[in-house]
């Protein structure tokens, strides 16, 4: 007995010995993941400037960043994603909406990434020959809030809102990252992506601007396309504040005859906006069927169109804003 137990004290040294020398010859620990960096600025206005990312996942990215001169943080961040056609020449929310100017006056960082277009702002599973690498989930949820706050005196608050395509990556973001974003708004989006309809509409966005849908979530029936659908998994949602509108695909006030996108804006832009109402009702009824409290906007009138979704933001911003805590917004709006 005695016996025994000498060996087993010897054994027991023996091997914290080996642990011990094993971890001078063991491989060291794997380093942190890389963080994104600023590789350099281009001041556009006093509030306004291009900001170039060197991304760990994407590589250089562009961004444009609204960010109130002369003010001292922390304050919120708002991310806003664009459409379809999201395009490497910049924002169109810059270029169609005004939001530099309705966002003067507001203690609050703006984030617009450039480009991206029928990305839906997820992770691709594979780099599409025509578009390149898509990792924009990983670069909106991980890398970029704290280099945003770090360099632009943010206080970790965050919200996110988008138009169409934009709309729906916005959703889709909060609802697989529950806590990351205090409110999501999403205009004149779709949300399911897990039914036979929902893939059809995602494959046709992407598709229309040369990628292959494939490379995104995988041919018909890959588990991705199921995990990325808002509706299906809407209780990510719970606890963020929710904002979605949608019109109704007539006419409204904004097609006038001196509208040069007239046409496009009834012929298109009208059917695109019909359905994505319905598309809307459907998120909408889910959140109500689990209690998840919404602002749901369906306009009697309004087109696919960016004089509408200008609007919206307009309307949306004092519900995105106080989720942000901003004690003044800006809120008048626009005609619908």
């Amino acid at each position: 007995m005695i016996r025994g137990r000498r060996w087993a004290r010897r054994s027991a040294a023996s091997v914290a010995l080996v642990g011990v020398l094993g971890g001078w010859f063991a491989a060291p620990a794997p380093a942190a993941p890389a963080s994104a960096r600023i590789d350099h600025r281009e001041q556009l206005t006093p509030d306004w400037q291009r900001v170039f990312v060197d991304s760990p996942s994407m590589g250089r990215v562009e961004l444009q960043v609204l960010s109130p001169a002369g003010r001292a943080g922390p304050r919120p961040t708002l991310y806003l994603l664009d459409g379809r056609s999201a395009n490497a020449e910049g924002s169109y929310w810059t270029a169609r909406a005004d939001v530099v100017r309705f966002f003067a006056d507001q203690d609050v960082n703006v984030v617009l990434p450039v480009g991206g277009p029928g990305s839906y702002y997820t992770d691709w599973q594979r780099p599409d020959p025509r578009l390149g690498v898509y990792r924009w989930e990983t670069l909106l949820t991980e890398e970029l809030p704290a280099l945003i706050d770090a360099e632009f005196g943010g206080n970790g608050v965050a919200a996110v809102a988008g138009v169409s395509m934009g709309g729906q990556g916005a959703l889709m973001l909060a609802a697989r990252h529950p806590g990351r974003y205090v409110a999501a708004a999403g205009y004149s989006g779709c949300y399911r992506t897990g039914d036979d309809l929902g893939q059809a509409q995602a494959r046709l966005v992407v598709g229309s601007v040369g990628g292959d849908p494939n490379n995104m979530f995988g041919p018909p029936g890959d588990p991705d396309w199921a995990a990325h659908d808002v509706v299906a998994h809407a209780e990510g949602l719970r606890g963020t504040t929710i904002y979605l509108s949608a019109g109704s695909g007539l006419p409204g006030p904004h097609e006038r005859l001196d509208n040069p996108e007239l046409a496009t804006a009834v012929a298109f832009g009208g059917p695109i906006e019909a359905a994505v109402a319905a598309c809307t009702r459907d998120l909408a009824t889910r959140l109500a069927e689990l209690d998840i409290p919404a602002t749901v906007a369906f306009r009697p009138a309004g087109t696919h169109s960016w004089p509408y979704w200008s609007a919206e933001l307009r309307a949306s911003w004092p519900i995105l804003a106080g989720a942000l805590g901003i004690d003044r917004p800006v809120s008048a709006v626009g005609p619908r």
